[in-house]
């Protein structure tokens, strides 16, 4: 698969330097006792994959040995939201030394209640701030710190990149679940940019629990022109689904992380997940040396990650407009 990539460049806050992101290391605790460090990690989606190998393969970098100086705890909800807080407390109750959140705002929010004390390191929350994960991204305060997508404001743009992929679309369909924090919030964002763009929004509920039938039908009798996708729970668990659906027909789609255009989807618009845990990475390796989560700023990405499939731009018959093309820094 050929992509055109515009890489994710990130910029640490000046609070950082205040704050000792890169101070010199201090003692482990855990190492000082002879036991490794215990990670938890907490997960809506499986516990694999992109954000989390890039965050073990970041920690050996930093020079920690798994099952010598460190050890993880898996937790898994199986796209299951519900079960987030047992999970979380099942981690609490362990005595892990730190929380890691690898995707999304129903993780972290699991992990931030179920303790106030053992420290929380998110990645790839939206926007930490407006879901109530912490107080401001300069001042977290609490237990929770770590690194934010910016994908609430990326949301409205999405669709934005949507009306230059088909300049003349119309009606765009897009799936969105009440029982997600972060849908919600998304969907008043992609609402406020339809009214904007001159779009019509076909919204369609989508939960884990959904009849995809029922949907993608919902979708079909609508006569969508294109789709925006945003990232939560219910549009991973049918990512494979979603993408047939978009390619049987002739959809074109905007997708949040490349991970579906990797497997056959049309764009994507979003920060990169591989350097969001690398990220991550730093920040519990600062607090398993001393750092308070309270005392780390929030880091965000300043900009994101376009990803376009040739091959399924072939196969739709999309003709790209050249401005979306030039953004590209190179061809793989």
């Amino acid at each position: 698969m050929l992509v055109w990539t515009i890489r994710a460049t990130w910029r640490l806050l000046p609070a950082l330097i205040a704050c000792g992101i890169i101070a010199a290391p201090l003692p482990v605790e855990a190492q000082q006792s002879g036991q490794p460090a215990r990670i938890g990690v907490l997960c809506l989606v499986p516990c694999k994959g992109l954000a989390v190998d890039a965050f073990r393969r970041a920690l050996r970098e930093l020079g920690y040995v798994e099952g010598r100086t460190l050890a993880f705890e898996y937790r898994d909800a199986e796209w299951k939201v519900e079960r987030l807080p047992a999970l979380a407390g099942e981690l609490v109750q362990s005595k892990v030394d730190v929380i890691f959140t690898p995707w999304g705002t129903a993780a972290a929010l699991a992990a931030k209640r179920a303790t106030t004390t053992i420290p929380v390191v998110i990645g790839s929350a939206g926007d930490p701030v407006q879901a109530g994960i912490v107080a401001s991204l300069s001042k977290p305060g609490g237990n929770v710190t770590g690194v934010s997508s910016l994908a609430l404001e990326l949301e409205g743009k999405r669709l934005e990149l949507a009306k230059e992929v088909v300049p003349k679309v119309s009606r765009v369909g897009i799936f969105w679940s009440s029982e997600s924090t972060y849908s919600t919030l998304a969907y008043k964002e992609v609402e406020a940019a339809a009214r904007t763009i001159g779009v019509r929004l076909h919204a369609v509920r989508l939960t884990g629990q959904s009849s995809l039938d029922t949907v993608f039908a919902t979708l079909k009798r609508d006569r969508v022109e294109a789709l925006v996708i945003h990232g939560y729970g219910a549009t991973l668990q049918h990512r494979r689904a979603i993408i047939e659906f978009a390619a049987a027909n002739r959809l074109p789609t905007i997708y949040p992380s490349r991970e579906f255009v990797d497997e056959g989807g049309l764009l994507s618009y979003g920060a990169n997940v591989a350097d969001i845990s690398r990220r991550a990475a730093h920040y519990v390796d600062r607090i398993l040396k001393g750092a308070k989560p309270a005392d780390l700023p929030v880091e965000q990405a300043t900009t994101v990650e376009l990803v376009v499939n040739v091959r399924t731009v072939r196969a739709l018959g999309v003709a790209i407009a050249p401005a979306v093309l030039l953004r590209a820094e190179q061809v793989e």
